[in-house]
């Protein structure tokens, strides 16, 4: 058995000055959010209802000591509803009522979680980004760079992302679109049009697929190297599709991604109540915590990581962490929940197909002959406008504002 070791450096020839940036070809993007206080999240639902209901019921001193306040908010801060939510709007420490409906959200690379969706609670939650979650939205999350990591410089996910990055690094939240619905690409103006007369067709979709494919990480940014030939930018595009369904589940098949050759992760013996360490046998393609084992598990899945930092142990720490006694972090589940497992088992096929694939995005993200920044600019997609990189006016609703008054935005 194995458990932790060094991540292993990926050599690769570093993109040309000339491939444009991701920030240059989708210029609306938002900073991570930040919490301020770990207990809003959870695993599980019923987590957060039971820490709201222990919160709710304490006075005084005692609330604020359990609310963990920060320059950011404390239990007398004033802001208005997040967009959507209908939560309350008072000063948090004269709340009483029920638990808000706790919503999923990518709390990490691969990890969805819930979250108490109160504005009074989160430090800085991007309203902005709540706008236009939902529906056809898909978020791609540009991780930090890490010089010399392995791993995906984009991921996506149609969740609202924390966008946290696993190595400690801040990276961008990208919005496809930047209005509710579906409309409006947020891409430069002009570079769908480009991208259709070179290629013969282009749309936002399209456009992600073929960036999915080809990415690749550098200092200035995540770069996207454009393919010369139309044959190229297809089959580009036909890759990333399938890396973009099973990055967001099954969402473009309307079908759960599977391993091939009928091979299915199973749970060979139970996880115990409190499982403490994680490891892998890579000979019996086995993953064992406390006695528990599941297998097959391709090493694909056990060695995939993001920012350097392998995915299955970082999923698997942040549901055993010991959390402060008395605090808040400390509710949880008295054992280890069944639907984890089943959560685990999902993880596990989505992280071995990745895996197996990302050998086949090499022949685009070394494209080479294709249109570069010099050439967009000829042709007025870049520089991008400052208008672009602002997000959309939403002047169609109203938002409740603190204390309960309207406002519009």
């Amino acid at each position: 058995m194995r458990g932790v070791t060094e991540a292993p450096r990926r050599q690769a020839s570093p993109p040309d000055d000339d491939t444009p940036l991701l920030d240059e070809l989708m210029p609306w993007s938002v900073a991570p959010l930040r919490f301020g206080r770990g207990w809003v999240v959870a695993p599980d639902a019923r987590t957060l209802r039971g820490r709201w209901d222990r919160l709710v019921a304490a006075e005084g001193g005692e609330r604020e000591a359990l609310f963990r306040p920060s320059r950011g908010r404390t239990t007398g801060s004033a802001v208005a509803a997040l967009p959507g939510q209908r939560t309350g709007t008072g000063r948090f420490a004269r709340e009483s009522g029920p638990c808000p409906e706790p919503v999923r959200v990518a709390s990490g690379p691969f990890d969805e979680q819930w979250l108490l969706p109160d504005h009074r609670l989160l430090d800085t939650a991007r309203p902005e980004l709540w706008r236009v979650a939902g529906g056809p939205q898909v978020f791609a999350v540009e991780q930090g760079y890490v010089p010399g990591a392995a791993g995906p410089p984009l991921l996506l996910t149609g969740a609202l992302p924390e966008g946290r990055s696993p190595a400690g690094r801040p990276g961008r939240i990208r919005p496809l679109f930047r209005r509710p619905g579906g409309e409006e690409p947020n891409l430069a103006p002009g570079l769908l049009g480009f991208l259709a007369e070179r290629y013969g067709s282009a749309d936002a979709g399209r456009w992600l697929a073929w960036t999915v494919a080809a990415a690749v990480p550098s200092p200035a940014g995540c770069r996207v190297p454009l393919p010369a030939d139309r044959e190229t930018w297809e089959a580009g595009v036909a890759l990333g599709r399938e890396l973009m369904d099973v990055q967001l589940r099954g969402a473009l098949t309307g079908a759960r991604p599977r391993l091939p050759g009928g091979r299915r992760p199973y749970v060979r013996a139970a996880f115990p109540p409190r499982p403490e360490a994680l490891a892998y046998d890579s000979g019996g393609e086995v993953l064992s915590a406390g006695g528990g084992l599941v297998s097959p598990v391709p090493e694909a899945a056990w060695e995939y990581r993001v920012g350097g930092v392998r995915v299955l142990e970082q999923w698997f720490a942040r549901r055993t962490a010991v959390a402060e006694p008395g605090s808040l972090e400390a509710i949880g589940p008295a054992a280890w929940p069944q639907e984890w497992t089943s959560e685990l088992l999902d993880l596990v096929t989505t992280l071995a197909l990745l895996g197996a694939r990302e050998p086949d995005r090499s022949p685009f993200t070394a494209a080479v002959g294709g249109p570069g920044r010099a050439e967009l600019r000829a042709a007025g997609v870049l520089p991008v406008p400052d208008g672009a990189r602002r997000p959309a006016s939403v002047l169609d609703h109203e938002e409740e504002g603190p204390e309960g008054q309207f406002m519009l935005v």
